[in-house]
């Protein structure tokens, strides 16, 4: 029969477990309402929301720290074993993802102030139509990692091609355009940055749909992801 004190240290434990999962739950919501934030900047030419995005990416920073050591906590309370180290282990691994998403969106969002000062260029449509896919996996995956959705975690990490399709088309697109028109390759080199940044998005959610995959159902997807031929563009866009 558990002791009081046994008791008190399972409910100490499961209120770990639970700021842990509350604290995520925080960091992922932030983290979206960044990208939304980034995006909708860019489409609307919008400074001052692009400024907010910037400012609030230490809020996001702070928010990874605590996980850090709140996973801390939990495993020095009482090792985990089972669902209860998944759960853990990958809380870490999906805030560090988490965080460079912030990255990137604050990334994005630096570049758009750049953006405003310059006339616009037409690739900016095909560049907010790209980055509102991501933005709506990035909404998907999330909700299912916090509520352990193997199946609809999958969908996302099957769209990803969706994603590198998208990219490898504006980056034909923007090349393109800057040869027919030389005045417009300042413009065109930052979109370059930008669908970098919100690629790289892309390819964190996909990380995040297999850490909620791994969660739910214990088992690790060691299939390779489906990736088309983009060696052409890699190394050229760095940010």
């Amino acid at each position: 029969m558990p002791t009081i004190g046994d008791q008190h240290i399972v409910k100490s434990y499961d209120e770990a477990l639970k700021r842990l999962h509350d604290a995520l739950a925080r960091m992922a919501g932030l983290t979206e309402t960044q990208l939304h934030k980034a995006i909708e900047a860019l489409e609307k030419r919008d400074s001052d929301l692009a400024s907010q995005v910037m400012n609030a990416d230490h809020e996001i920073d702070e928010a990874e720290h605590f996980i850090n050591d709140q996973t801390v906590r939990v495993l020095a309370l009482r090792a985990p074993v089972a669902d209860d180290l998944r759960q853990v282990i990958s809380a870490l691994k999906v805030a560090g993802d988490i965080e460079r998403i912030a990255d990137h969106a604050a990334n994005a969002a630096k570049r758009s102030l750049v953006l405003n000062q310059l006339p616009p260029v037409a690739p900016m449509r095909s560049l907010v139509r790209m980055g509102k896919l991501v933005a709506e996996l990035l909404g998907e995956v999330l909700n299912a990692y916090l509520t352990n959705d193997a199946e609809r975690a999958l969908a996302v990490r099957s769209r990803d091609q969706e994603v590198d399709d998208l990219y490898s088309s504006l980056f034909r697109e923007i090349l393109t355009y800057m040869m027919e028109d030389p005045r417009t390759i300042t413009s065109c080199s930052h979109l370059m940055f930008i669908a970098k940044n919100i690629e790289r998005v892309g390819d964190h959610a996909t990380n995040i749909a297999e850490q909620a995959y791994f969660v739910a159902t214990g088992r690790s997807l060691n299939d390779q992801r489906p990736k088309r031929d983009t060696s052409a563009f890699e190394g050229v866009v760095q940010d």
